[in-house]
């Protein structure tokens, strides 16, 4: 994997029908199952920005498939395979979709998104300092920002396919899919973010918060969509952690950085990002790659 030249859109390679578009995927019908392609597209603020960020798509889609490998044993996914050179038939030129590719089962997506937060940062920092409460569940007074709970905490979202998700409780979590599917949910979820946390510690990096996707296919519950990017996750260098201030997360950050201080009122069509913002996010996505899946 090296500086390719940025993807923005597989369209034009494949010979399939296109499903949906996403702000980064793109997800294609095979018939008995899907295609998803995972372009260089990077958003912010419901926008897509430009240009694209090289090698962002390949790291994300190699992240996802090192996760769903390890987690295999504890629970199923919908993974078939990431050889693009088994899609021939369908893929005009296989070698730009290298690493960028993964036939899926066809699973019936749970509208809910299940997050999964270690640490009090983020959202979750300020739904508390409002309520003293995360997502309905009432936590210990006087926490710091980026605390570390005393347990990981559950705190699903409803999904909307327009605008952002919707922060919900567990109990309205029940109402939407049932008492016994939330409850298998949660237990997954906190089962799965506890794997990753112990295994990251061990490379030097905190998992603070990650959020899952789950699917049935008949009445097998799976993990799909992606698993512990830095697009679903935030990732924190252990030598950064600092308590009541912003950490720097291992991902998009220096997008983030730069677009809170360049004035842009976030309701328009934002400028082109600067090169050097371009090229220093390219270079923390393969970082956390190199970190994560390096052999010890």
């Amino acid at each position: 994997m090296g500086a390719n030249a940025a993807l923005t859109t597989a369209e034009h390679l494949i010979k399939a029908p296109l499903v949906y578009k996403g702000k980064v995927r793109e997800l294609y019908d095979l018939g008995e199952h899907y295609l998803i392609v995972v372009t260089d597209r990077i958003s912010a603020f419901d926008y897509i920005l430009k240009p694209a960020v090289p090698d962002k798509g390949n790291v994300l889609n190699t992240l996802s498939k090192f996760w769903f490998d390890v987690t295999a044993p504890f629970m199923a996914n919908h993974v078939v395979h990431t050889d693009v050179e088994l899609l021939k038939d369908i893929v005009t030129e296989p070698e730009l979709l290298k690493d960028r590719i993964m036939v899926t089962k066809k699973a019936a997506r749970i509208q809910v998104e299940c997050v999964v937060r270690g640490y009090i940062t983020g959202g979750g920092w300020r739904q508390y300092q409002e309520t003293g409460m995360i997502n309905g569940i009432k936590l210990p007074e006087g926490l710091r920002k980026n605390q570390v709970l005393e347990y990981p905490i559950f705190t699903p979202a409803a999904k909307n396919d327009v605008g952002h998700d919707e922060d919900i409780t567990y109990d309205q979590m029940c109402e939407l899919v049932g008492e016994q599917v939330t409850q298998q949910l949660q237990a997954k979820s906190i089962a799965l973010y506890a794997l990753a946390h112990t295994y990251c510690e061990h490379r030097g990096i905190i998992l603070a918060d990650t959020k899952f996707e789950f699917g049935f296919i008949g009445d097998e519950l799976i993990l799909i969509d992606e698993v512990f990017t830095p697009d679903s996750s935030r990732y924190w260098a252990q030598d950064k952690y600092e308590l009541d201030t912003e950490i720097d997360s291992m991902d998009k950050e220096p997008v983030r950085t730069y677009l809170a201080n360049s004035g842009w009122d976030k309701n328009s069509e934002p400028d082109e990002l600067p090169a050097s913002v371009v090229e220093e996010t390219s270079r923390r996505y393969r970082e956390i790659l190199d970190r994560l899946t390096a052999e010890d």
